[in-house]
């Protein structure tokens, strides 16, 4: 259903007038597009617009949206926001899409999607549609209106979809992810036709058998867009379960073996679904070590896939046979990153609970990263989990975390910069500055050879979501509210 915050007759004025400019003299300023839920196909984050190191410093509250609140554990917004011919297109936890005006801030449509998101959501734009999904359906929406174009239904039993869909050439690419675990969920990448909504090709990232045991086990699966290049996707996958295993089946026995595709990057066709290689970071998994959405640059005329996760680990593999050119550690670790290779081997002298696990469920890296080619900026979190028995496990200590770059050709440390507060959100880089988040509401802009910080303000709500960078404009969802304050959508200006 289509909600306009207009009478219908201006909305359409409103709309054409929009749309016929594409970018020009329609709008006072001039926007770079980045309709890709990670700014372009290949996952960069790296953004392209006209502020650097030598303006930041003017950047000023241009205007502010609400966010509907929404009661989840994530707050009521996750998503970047997508930018296409002067608009943002952008999708909140209770599964509304919006199409908002760059220059003011003004919400030409909105289009609530159904049923709320689980976690990550968000949208895609390509061919004049929107494309989204809410926990069981992908929907697509005419980007000048808003209305629906198409809906299917992809998840089942036990299922969920909480990712921004990736498109390329005609494809729309969503997975599906184990939800209420009861045993026999089956991650499962689909491409759907973007006239017709219509199945291509299908690809389970791990067996329908499940290892054996389909009334235990689960897996596979991403929450995160795959990235693109000419004739290839690259996708990270969800664990294995149960984890870490169950009293009956302690350290995942009911699942033997590595659990192929799990905790891995995969590599497929984009047009068949065929499985061209595969790089598992965590084998036979005991924690929800996800592995998120890789990125794609190119070092010396060699491409490299850039890849990391909740496990804390980032990975650099040769994008044409996957094999590894350097790993990197970071945040913190306290001995446990072979924990399933001792269960793999039966080793299980030296798995005893309780434990206290670094990554935790909520460590390592959470979020998209971003790269410029030569640097890659993680957004690292610290933060442990404790294991009291196979089914019994919960947060503890302190919640802190810090910015790491590395060289993208060695895996060297270039700089870190900590905060006291999580950086939650993804990073995005524009020339020479990195910007990002924090969970109490920062939002910053560091200088991306020496993380030193350029610019920074607080927000009245907090962020777990990624921002976007148009132009001469910086875009800052605010999903958790604070005392007082009310989730808003906030827009930053340089000066003129």
């Amino acid at each position: 259903m289509l909600i306009s915050k207009a009478p219908i007759a201006l909305l359409s004025v409103t709309a054409a007038f929009t749309f016929a400019g594409c970018g020009s003299s329609t709008h006072p300023h001039h926007f770079t597009d980045a309709p890709f839920p990670n700014v372009d196909a290949a996952n960069t984050r790296k953004a392209t617009g006209s502020i650097t190191s030598s303006n930041v410093a003017q950047l000023s509250f241009a205007w502010s949206v609400p966010i509907a609140p929404h009661k989840d554990e994530f707050g009521s917004y996750v998503a970047t926001p997508v930018i296409s011919k002067g608009l943002a297109y952008s999708q909140d936890q209770a599964s509304t899409v919006e199409a908002i005006d760059l220059d003011d801030g003004e919400i030409l449509w909105e289009t609530p999607l159904g049923s709320p998101a689980y976690s990550h959501n968000g949208v895609v734009v390509a061919n004049d549609r929107v494309f989204g999904v809410n926990k069981t359906e992908v929907v697509a929406l005419d980007r000048e209106d808003g209305h629906e174009l198409w809906s299917v239904s992809l998840a089942g039993r036990g299922e969920r979809l909480d990712m921004a869909p990736g498109y390329k050439a005609g494809l729309v690419y969503v997975s599906t992810m184990p939800w209420a675990v009861r045993g026999g969920e089956v991650g499962t990448l689909w491409a759907l036709n973007s006239k017709t909504g219509k199945k291509v090709w299908s690809f389970h990232t791990v067996p329908p058998g499940l290892w054996g045991n389909r009334n235990l086990n689960y897996g596979g699966g991403t929450s995160y867009t795959p990235a693109f290049d000419h004739s290839s996707m690259f996708m990270g996958t969800g664990n294995a379960g149960p984890i870490p295993g169950t009293e009956e089946h302690p350290w995942g026995k009911s699942r033997p073996g590595r659990n192929l595709y799990s905790d891995s990057v995969v590599k497929l066709n984009d047009r068949t679904g065929k499985l061209l290689w595969f790089y598992q970071l965590t084998p036979h998994g005991l924690c929800n070590w996800n592995v998120i959405s890789p990125a794609l640059v190119r070092v010396g005329g060699r491409q490299i896939v850039l890849a990391t996760g909740l496990g804390g680990r980032v990975v650099a593999l040769d994008g044409r046979s996957g094999k590894l050119l350097w790993s990197r550690s970071v945040g913190v670790h306290n001995g446990h990153d072979q924990d399933g290779l001792y269960a793999l081997k039966g080793e299980y002298s030296k798995l005893k609970t309780p434990m206290t696990v670094y990554p935790g469920r909520l460590g390592g890296v959470f979020s998209a990263f971003s790269t410029s080619g030569s640097t890659v900026i993680l957004s690292v979190l610290n933060l442990a989990t404790r294991l009291r028995s196979q089914v019994a496990a919960e947060p503890v200590g302190s919640f802190s975390g810090e910015l790491i770059a590395l060289n993208v050709a060695t895996g060297a440390f270039e700089w870190k910069h900590r905060f006291h507060s999580p950086p939650v959100g993804p990073t995005t880089t524009v020339n020479d500055l990195v910007f990002g988040t924090t969970f109490s509401g920062s939002v910053f802009a560091l200088d991306l050879a020496t993380g030193r910080q350029r610019w920074g303000t607080t927000l009245p709500v907090k962020v777990v979501s990624g921002l976007a960078i148009s132009g001469d404009t910086v875009l800052v969802p605010g999903g958790y509210a604070k005392q007082g304050h009310e989730p808003e959508m906030f827009a930053y200006r340089v000066a003129d």
